[in-house]
């Protein structure tokens, strides 16, 4: 099938798109940018490098804009994937869901409101031996906001890799950070022909444990 995966540039929507595409053909790469940092559907910490991801995996992207509006940004999550329909032939979409029953069946609405399937490789799998993959697979992935209890500014631009895990395993918050505890970027993976290297970033921090790694300045090398 010619797939079309939602991307926010963070592991979850990458590491499905992989897995989905040892089985499918990836078509193209959909991304919303929403205007309300309260959106339920969208990722908002440097959502534009996803562009950069597309460049160096070789794919159009589809970029759109919401106004992030809880169930009206829904409609232009819709008007993108009907335009990935009607301009790459996609029968299928590919979400990075794990638990969010909110998330996935929205998705899942529009995509049967469609004619396509949607796909969610990652649904329902132990988060803990999730990530343990995504760095054995060559992921390199790091963290770009923080708002949960026990996080802190140190966490901000720090890689997922053991020591991170070791770390959050002794946290009460979601391994995974599906609740928004945190959020990343992928850096490199296998999807990727080229690496994204960060030039300029800086951190800003709202409490002790909300903040952002804001990326001002990538390059693909």
């Amino acid at each position: 099938m010619k797939i079309a995966a939602l991307i926010s540039g963070g592991k979850d929507s990458l590491y499905a798109t992989y897995l989905a595409a040892k089985e499918h053909e990836l078509a193209c790469l959909i991304s919303l940018k929403s205007k309300s940092p309260d959106s339920y559907m969208f990722h908002i910490p440097n959502i534009e490098l996803t562009k950069l991801q597309a460049g160096t995996m070789g794919l159009p992207i589809i970029f759109a804009q919401t106004k992030g509006k809880k169930e009206e940004e829904l409609k232009d999550l819709k008007k993108a994937i009907e335009f990935a329909v009607n301009k790459y032939g996609v029968e299928a979409v590919v979400s990075g869901a794990l638990y969010s029953e909110y998330q996935k069946t929205r998705v899942d609405n529009i995509c049967k409101e469609l004619g396509i399937k949607s796909l969610a490789p990652l649904w329902h799998r132990d988060a803990e031996e999730y990530l343990k993959d995504l760095t054995k697979n060559g992921f390199e992935a790091i963290i770009t906001a923080i708002a949960a209890e026990g996080l802190n500014k140190e966490f901000l631009g720090m890689k997922i890799d053991k020591d991170f895990l070791k770390r959050v395993r002794k946290l009460n918050i979601n391994f995974a950070g599906e609740g928004g505890e945190y959020e990343s970027l992928v850096l490199s993976c296998p999807l990727f022909k080229k690496k994204i290297k960060i030039k300029k970033a800086k951190i800003k921090m709202e409490k002790g444990y909300i903040g952002q790694y804001i990326i001002e300045d990538a390059a693909l090398v």
